[in-house]
């Protein structure tokens, strides 16, 4: 299936292959207008092709490793509030795989000399009030609902972009990292813990609906950066 500017959406059975009535897949369906923005971003395409200013992409980073560190404590609180084990040992491998996204950024911050605690920006502080707020005071389900934008929209975008990477972009490693079999594994077992512990209720999709909106105001942020 081929977007409005010529690239390629992954494969139905990667971006929303759940199972007939699967919360989380009629959840990323209903935020197909937020994963078009983002993809056809021009912070985004930048990435791909390499034209995207480094200043722009430290920037990026930066927030990110900022944003990271909150989405792990996320993960964290869910482990803690897991009904049962299975849940526990769910959100407990997330945890470690976010822990080691961040190893990617602690490269690029070692080749750049980009700082990984900076002062929250303020699509940054929003995103992340919103997560922490969401993880501390709802039940497990409606945190997956909140987490799983961020790990389903960065596999979506890996996969979309794989085809059109520029080898020589210096931010292919990105690219790769969020086009990977591992990555998708882990939105997957996210996207399961969602379908696990749906209760129907109707901030589920709401929170849903709020992380997309704030991942796309996050890209915004770093393309409008001007330092």
């Amino acid at each position: 299936m081929e977007s409005s500017a010529g690239i390629r959406e992954p494969g139905r059975e990667k971006g929303t292959g759940r199972p007939e009535g699967s919360r989380a897949r009629e959840l990323w369906a209903a935020s197909a207008r937020w994963a078009e923005a983002c993809l056809q971003h021009p912070f985004v395409r930048g990435i791909a092709s390499g034209d995207l200013p480094r200043e722009r992409f430290a920037f990026y980073v930066g927030q990110d490793a900022y944003y990271l560190t909150a989405f792990a404590r996320a993960y964290a609180l869910a482990v803690a509030k897991a009904p049962d084990r299975d849940g526990m040992l769910g959100f407990h491998g997330l945890l470690d795989g976010a822990l080691g996204e961040l190893k990617l950024h602690k490269g690029y911050a070692a080749r750049w000399g980009i700082r990984l605690d900076p002062e929250p920006a303020p699509a940054t502080q929003a995103y992340t009030d919103f997560l922490l707020r969401v993880a501390w005071s709802e039940p497990v389900g409606r945190i997956a609902a909140a987490m799983t934008p961020c790990m389903r929209l960065y596999a979506y975008l890996g996969q979309a972009l794989r085809p059109h990477l520029n080898p020589a972009s210096p931010y292919r490693e990105w690219v790769e990292t969020y086009a990977s079999d591992e990555f998708e594994a882990l939105a997957r077992r996210l996207e399961d813990l969602v379908d696990r512990y749906d209760d129907g209720a109707p901030e589920t999709a709401a929170y849903y609906q709020t992380a997309m909106r704030l991942e796309y105001e996050f890209f915004d942020q770093a393309w409008r950066w001007s330092g």
